[in-house]
């Protein structure tokens, strides 16, 4: 939204449509906020407006307590663009920059660190630095108001370099020490218990067909690895083991959703409930963005539904499934290799090669072999897995797509639908036609993959 005027109309109609497309600051109070925020409207010469978070820190505002703008769904952009400010999103969302610093995130991407630099700064106001210390402020919130973890052991898990440079942060950010932050917390999501796991929000904008998302994973749930539970009224939680950085875990996630109050209903968001067990607390900011990447919960689907509401062909089911979303991965190698491997020797390979969970949870008790143990399998699949092992291919969320599927593509006997396959659930491609199914209409482009979708769960693929 380039027209200053349309973005107030937004902030003036508290429209969830745009939360994380922009936020916007108020000059007189030094707050800064997510559009559908419920705070009366603030006079439109006092506004001004940034394309992330961490734009609106640097300036000097901080982040609103009532709507908590550092929580809102991720920009959907930054899945559809495949240039260099897309992929470099991506991956500090994945927690690269914490772990591997700014010229790891330029190695990856294939640019100098100044590049980088120069490039996010033009575009979103600020660099990669400032967008991961964003992260780290709201990873550390969630963990000082969910979890009784001690406030030290938070600054390091949070990625802070120091305790005071984590101190300085929350009250720059938030206004507040990390200890009234914590006192800040309702009593029911203060301090949970490690046996309950970290309680968790994952934010989705406009509506959210969490059925056939969960159909979807219910279908493909591999045994120790992965489980769907029924619960009261038919609504379903799923469950897996998380391989990661610095550890493990298991996630839960709910079906039952939530919408956001105090928005039009036609521009309401929500959220999916989640609890998440990690054997080392520095992973959370890891987990929650592969969680919402296989959830697909920073999609436009005000975006999607107009454009494939355009077909005659899709008009009825896109009416009939408002919202419906494209899954990825939440591991994408391990999907990949699933993939290839297929339903039943999926199977087989985490019998003899799963490494078992400390801490499982339900039937969920161990982790898809990693490609290092998958090397010296035959055929397709070892040579999926050394590509990955070496980082001849890569599937990360910074990957460049087009290069990620030629390199599939060039392994011995992949073939190309499977390619495709993994291009749009490991790569997270919205805009993938998979060779061997009906040929897909130029009109459904960027949205091909939901169009795939909608055709899968009405039956017609």
């Amino acid at each position: 939204m380039s027209d200053e005027e349309t973005r107030y109309e937004a902030v003036r109609s508290r429209d969830a449509r745009f939360d994380g497309e922009f936020f916007f600051a108020v000059e007189t109070t030094g707050i800064y906020c997510r559009p559908s925020c419920p705070a009366v409207t603030p006079k439109r010469h006092n506004v001004r407006y940034y394309p992330t978070a961490a734009a609106a820190q640097g300036s000097g505002f901080r982040a609103c307590r009532r709507c908590r703008p550092d929580a809102a769904p991720g920009s959907a952009e930054w899945n559809v663009r495949a240039d260099v400010v897309g992929r470099a999103m991506r991956l500090i969302g994945d927690g690269i920059v914490d772990r591997e610093g700014v010229g790891g995130l330029a190695t990856r991407l294939g640019y100098s660190a100044r590049q980088v630099q120069r490039q996010l700064t033009a575009e979103l106001g600020a660099g990669p630095v400032a967008l991961a210390r964003a992260q780290r402020a709201h990873t550390a919130r969630v963990l000082l108001q969910t979890t009784p973890l001690p406030i030290t052991e938070i600054a390091f898990a949070s990625g802070f370099a120091s305790v005071r440079q984590f101190n300085d942060t929350i009250r720059e950010v938030y206004a507040r020490t990390p200890s009234q932050l914590r006192a800040d917390a309702p009593d029911r999501r203060r301090a949970a218990a490690p046996a309950t796991g970290i309680p968790l929000r994952l934010a989705h904008r406009g509506a959210y067909r969490a059925d056939a998302v969960f159909d979807l994973l219910e279908r493909e749930a591999l045994g120790g690895v992965e489980e769907v539970i029924a619960g009261p009224a038919g609504a379903r939680t799923f469950r897996r083991a998380l391989r990661l950085p610095y550890g493990t875990g298991v996630v839960d996630v709910d079906e039952a959703g939530h919408e956001q109050p105090g928005t039009q209903a036609e521009h309401r968001g929500g959220w999916l409930d989640a609890r998440l067990h990690l054997t080392d607390p520095r992973d959370l900011t890891t987990a929650v963005g592969r969680l919402r990447r296989l959830f697909d919960l920073d999609a436009d689907p005000y975006a999607i539904d107009e454009r494939l509401s355009l077909d005659p062909r899709l008009a009825p089911l896109v009416a009939a499934r408002p919202g419906l979303r494209s899954p990825g991965a939440a591991d994408p190698d391990e999907l990949a290799l699933r993939l290839v491997a297929g339903p039943d020797e999926s199977v087989r390979l985490v019998e003899r090669y799963g490494k078992r969970l400390d801490a499982p949870s339900g039937t969920v008790d161990r982790l898809f072999p990693a490609p290092a143990e998958l090397a010296d399998e035959p055929g397709t699949l070892g040579a999926l897995a050394r590509a990955l092992h070496t980082g001849a291919l890569r599937l990360d969320p910074g990957a460049d797509r087009d290069h990620s599927e030629a390199a599939l593509r060039a392994l011995p006997g992949m073939d190309p639908r499977t390619a495709a396959l993994i291009r749009l659930r490991a790569l997270g491609d919205p805009d993938v036609g998979v060779p061997g199914e009906p040929p897909t209409d130029d009109a459904w482009r960027p949205w091909r993959s939901y169009a795939r979708q909608h055709l899968i769960v009405e039956g017609q693929l």
